[in-house]
């Protein structure tokens, strides 16, 4: 358990989560042993990670098709639907929390960026990736928070092959160091705010650039 993590979190009164507040931290991939640890699956790598260090347990609600874990205030997803479809039980967790989409941060993968680089946005279309644009057709806005991570460029065909192809035994050490990063990124985000966390995690650029990167 991440005692430090605990701690930031306990000591917020019950309710004082405001609207800029990341309430809920969705991480995107595919169920299924067939799929673990596979490039489009880093989604689940990380808030898997981010619940162990907070010490919590994934639990599967009747409700909907989605593994949830409780960590503090925030909520931690993870849509059991496919790729495809993780609109669908997110929409639906979230409509019950009453979350809006501002205050949700998807975790995704991202196979136009380098293997290691992360880039938070607060808002944009889908760039191609199915999961995220399940997510923003039920919520009908691209006003959604979101955490890519470069899983390195696939070929200019067989992209589909590669994003669920698990990684080169090379690239191991900079996967497992992306997701620590990662995890730390999420963790800015929900203590500090997006704009700190893009400022910290996004490429290096002036703060200006990074605050205007939405």
């Amino acid at each position: 358990m991440d005692r430090a993590l605990r701690a930031r979190w306990e000591w917020m009164p019950e309710g004082q989560i405001t609207s800029a507040q990341i309430r809920l931290v969705a991480g995107l991939g595919n169920p299924g042993t067939e799929y673990v640890a596979t490039r489009h699956n880093i989604g689940f790598m990380v808030v898997d990670q981010f619940a162990a260090q907070f010490g919590s347990t994934w639990e599967r609600s009747g409700k909907w098709d989605a593994l949830s874990a409780k960590c503090g205030p925030v909520l931690l997803i993870k849509p059991l639907s496919f790729m495809n479809r993780s609109g669908f039980p997110l929409f639906a967790v979230a409509q019950f929390y009453k979350i809006a989409s501002q205050e949700i941060l998807v975790v995704l993968d991202d196979f136009a960026l380098p293997l290691g680089r992360l880039r938070l946005r607060m808002r944009g279309g889908p760039g191609g990736h199915n999961g995220l644009e399940s997510i923003i057709v039920q919520f009908g806005t691209e006003e959604i928070p979101r955490l890519r991570i470069g899983i390195g460029a696939a070929p200019r065909e067989g992209s589909v092959d590669y994003v669920l192809s698990r990684f080169f035994e090379e690239e191991k050490p900079l996967v497992r160091s992306t997701i620590d990063r990662a995890v730390e990124a999420v963790k800015c985000a929900v203590d500090n705010g997006l704009v700190s966390a893009m400022n910290n995690f996004n490429p290096q650029s002036s703060r200006g650039e990074q605050v205007e990167e939405v």
